[in-house]
């Protein structure tokens, strides 16, 4: 009876442990079988020591393994993908980001569609420093732990609490890479759209024809939806740096860290109560003191400095990038404005080509008027006379060159003509 009693409290210690990685992949593995027409999706799990997995699987896996509501993966699907959104759950983190769309937690990430050629470089980076960022963190961990003699637990020590902050947690480490992919995408993009787009103002300036305006009304349609992209990133990251609440909800090393601490306590006051020793005075002091300024310094919770420095410095480099596009959209204006007064000066001269060939119908119209008045066959004593002809003539055209000039004169003295 022992024995089966021994044998069968073994098993009730796996769950105790966090859920291990081949769990998912042998769910994931049963989803893609079953429902692999029914909405599985490409997924990559990497883990803090750059360890990564192809897995597909379906909302319910991902929603069982990382604890968030259904409509938060909405926010990664195809009806967001132009939106940007950074969302921290209990324990987890959605980040929508242009093209990268990732689920981070304290320990891993669980990218979406990481095939993808805009994605690879993120998949490169995270495999490349990932593992380094992790040895180190791991190093400033343990230096600065020491166990607890009366409780045999591990708790952090308060003197080396500044090591720990000096490398950032897993989740940040993701959210700086994933920000630097974002961030270097655009930055290329406003680029490539400066090296198209001066040559192209610059002969629209030149030469205003069909086949540059056309070009320069696509360089116009890129910028406006590559400036909505930048715009949406940035105020994303302008919305967290506005609410420390929303901030320091994005620790969710802290907030592990937090929970193991609660139940190692516990643990330790529930074994104390149950032993009488003359230490337990000792323990609870260390405890109180020690883990109160632990929580004080590194798990604060309205200690929210690096997230800020972080985020800050990204907005600061997304806001360059906003008024590079904001200079080139200028400079479209700019020679947008003297195109139009190129054509406002040739159209003017139009109108007053066309004045003057008026005044000159109206000259040629009155002479044709006094011919058609002499062509009316009516009793006159001129037609008997010789060689009148060419005088009336003359004095017509004559008459009319005079009417034509002294209409002209006066247009330019209402300077309705120009000089």
């Amino acid at each position: 009876m022992g024995k089966l009693t021994f044998r069968r409290r073994k098993k009730a210690v796996p769950p105790l442990m966090p859920p291990p990685p081949p769990a998912i992949e042998a769910a994931t593995s049963k989803a893609a079988v079953k429902k692999k027409a029914g909405g599985a999706r490409l997924w990559m799990r990497m883990d803090r020591l750059g360890q990564s997995e192809l897995i597909e699987c379906d909302k319910s896996v991902i929603i069982k393994r990382v604890s968030i509501p259904a409509r938060d993966l909405r926010i990664l699907g195809p009806i967001f993908s132009q939106s940007s959104s950074i969302l921290a759950r209990e324990k987890a983190m959605i980040v929508n980001l242009e093209f990268i769309r990732a689920i981070v937690t304290a320990e891993e990430v669980l990218l979406l569609d990481p095939l993808r050629p805009e994605v690879l470089p993120f998949v490169d980076q995270l495999r490349r420093q990932l593992p380094q960022k992790s040895l180190s963190y791991n190093a400033a961990s343990q230096e600065n732990e020491m166990q607890s003699p009366a409780a045999g637990q591990w708790l952090p020590n308060p003197e080396g609490a500044e090591g720990l902050q000096d490398e950032l947690p897993f989740e940040f480490q993701v959210l700086e890479m994933a920000l630097e992919v974002v961030c270097t995408y655009l930055d290329s993009s406003v680029a490539e759209l400066e090296r198209d787009a001066y040559p192209a103002l610059d002969e629209l300036a030149i030469s205003v024809s069909t086949k540059n305006l056309e070009h320069v009304r696509s360089l116009k349609s890129n910028l406006t939806r590559l400036l909505a992209r930048v715009q949406k990133v940035r105020d994303e990251i302008e919305h967290l740096l506005d609410d420390n609440e929303d901030m320091a909800q994005l620790y969710l090393t802290r907030k592990w860290i937090q929970n193991q601490q609660n139940e190692a306590l516990a643990n330790a006051a529930a074994a104390a109560s149950n032993s009488i020793v003359p230490a337990l005075g000792h323990f609870r002091r260390v405890s109180s003191t020690r883990s109160g300024s632990v929580l004080s310094n590194y798990l604060n919770d309205q200690d929210v400095e690096d997230l800020e420095m972080l985020l800050e410095a990204y907005f600061m480099q997304l806001d360059g990038t906003r008024n590079k596009i904001l200079s080139v959209r200028e400079y479209i204006d700019d020679t947008e404005d003297y195109v139009n007064i190129q054509l406002d000066n040739q159209r003017n001269e139009l109108i007053q080509l066309q004045l003057t060939l008026t005044i000159a119908s109206f000259a040629v119209a009155v002479e044709t008027a006094l011919a058609g008045i002499f062509g009316m066959n009516i009793p006159c004593t001129l037609y008997n006379t010789n060689g009148i002809f060419g005088e009336v003539v003359g004095i017509m055209t004559a008459f009319s060159v005079v009417l034509f000039f002294l209409v002209f004169a006066y247009a330019r003295w209402k300077k309705l003509l120009g000089s």
